[in-house]
């Protein structure tokens, strides 16, 4: 089934009816996009953060994940910080978890993951920054 962009009202729609994001590729290091991002949502966002790194223990004040199948919660979306070679693999998660949506952040475009996720039943959102989205639409 082929990828197609989202619209900004779909994009709207999913922020909204979103509670739980999984920030995958979460980095402590606050000169890095992913911790801006998730600083800023932290801050301004009415979504509760899970945040998923195997390397790292901590960020933002907040225990980080080994990987999502460790998340307590339901996913509605996975945000999605790593190179667009590695995200087939976070889409495979993504769906052994039941996530709602996936969505590649800003960058990141991977056309098996946009066609594999809508036939898996998940929104598909690529090359968007979540923030930059929630400023703007919410």
């Amino acid at each position: 089934m082929p990828w197609n962009e989202p619209t900004n009202a779909d994009v709207k729609r999913l922020l909204a009816d979103s509670k739980n994001v999984a920030i995958v590729g979460i980095s402590n290091k606050p000169d890095r996009a992913s911790y801006q991002v998730a600083e800023w949502l932290q801050k301004n966002s009415h979504f509760t953060l899970f945040f998923v790194n195997p390397v790292i223990d901590e960020v933002l004040g907040q225990k980080t994940f080994a990987s999502l199948a460790d998340i307590p919660e339901q996913i509605d979306i996975v945000d999605v910080f790593r190179k667009a070679e590695d995200c087939p693999s976070v889409l495979e998660k993504a769906i052994a978890i039941g996530a709602k949506s996936i969505w590649l952040q800003l960058g990141i475009r991977n056309d098996e993951v946009g066609e594999s996720g809508i036939a898996a039943g998940l929104e598909v959102v690529m090359d968007r920054c979540i923030k930059v989205d929630y400023a703007n639409l919410m």
